[in-house]
């Protein structure tokens, strides 16, 4: 089972807008030297959804490759299009992904049943362990928990990233969800407790940043060290704020770059940060940088 501190990886990009493969080379390596678990290649913080679809399915095979299988790759293949989620499902798997992340579907608002059979229709289609992914701040739906126990039972969804920061709903599906289903947190600012609370560990866009600090604290959750993870999580929490300042990923992309990691390229619809907030942003990712063994 992949567990810890998993990097929802950036696409690094030129200044005119191209993906910049020497540059997502240099954070793979990152990734691999500073103790991160596993890698989301074209998930949300990773602009999925401003690449075409030769571009996402380009960037997950370079990522698997790269990596070489020293760490497992999570590729996000979500839709709000079934058909369009079991072709990308089917690419990742084709490319050598370990495991694919699927967003609920967005804008649509599928009932319930519409959206439990969307999940079955890929999971039936494609054999590749699947793990669900609900946002509803971004996609206006939400998976009941309910209706995640029901995906739960068949045999590759194999668990859930949740991204509400709502513990009690955590612990809802760890109550009505079986040993072999995970449940991930995709909100770092809470997920010490959710793998205090049995979580398997954080789909994360802090650790971009600090991959070191992100996989000593998931490992320390996980082991059930309560005061070591809590002790890491206040000293984060001033970079997680920071990195939440406009939609993700504009600061994790200018932190990046102020860590002269990546050249200052995003697209649009996405812009680059806001100059109102570089100030409360290099400031939190100078106390991190200058008082965590990072």
């Amino acid at each position: 089972m992949i567990r810890g501190s998993i990097v929802a990886l950036v696409t690094p990009m030129t200044e005119t807008g191209q993906i910049d493969y020497p540059a997502l080379d240099v954070l793979i390596d990152l990734h691999l030297q500073q103790g991160s678990h596993a890698i989301v290649a074209a998930g949300t913080t990773g602009e999925c959804s401003t690449l075409d679809v030769e571009e996402h399915l380009s960037v997950v095979r370079h990522i698997v490759e790269r990596v070489g299988g020293r760490l497992p790759v999570i590729a996000g293949t979500g839709s709000n299009c079934t058909r369009e989620a079991v072709a990308l499902t089917a690419a990742a798997a084709d490319a050598g992904a370990d495991a694919c992340l699927l967003v609920t579907p967005y804008y649509l608002r599928p009932t319930q049943e519409g959206l439990y059979r969307h999940f079955a229709e890929i999971a039936q289609a494609v054999p590749i362990a699947q793990i669900l992914y609900d946002v509803p701040a971004r996609t206006a739906c939400t998976l009941l928990p309910q209706t995640v126990a029901r995906l739960a039972e068949l045999d590759n969804v194999i668990g859930i990233k949740e991204a509400s920061g709502d513990l009690a709903r955590a612990q809802e599906l760890l109550a009505l969800t079986g040993s072999d289903f995970a449940l991930y947190s995709g909100d770092d600012a809470s997920a010490a407790e959710l793998m205090l609370l049995g979580g398997r560990g954080n789909i994360s866009v802090s650790a971009n940043v600090v991959p070191r600090a992100m996989a000593r604290l998931c490992e320390a959750a996980l082991r059930g060290d309560a005061a070591q993870a809590r002790a890491l999580q206040a000293r984060l929490q001033p970079l997680h704020a920071a990195l939440s300042l406009e939609s993700n990923p504009i600061a994790v992309k200018y932190a990046l770059h102020a860590m002269q990691l990546i050249q200052p390229g995003i697209r649009l619809p996405l812009t680059w940060l806001a100059r109102q907030h570089e100030a409360q942003l290099r400031q939190a990712l100078d106390d991190c940088l200058g008082t965590l063994q990072i």
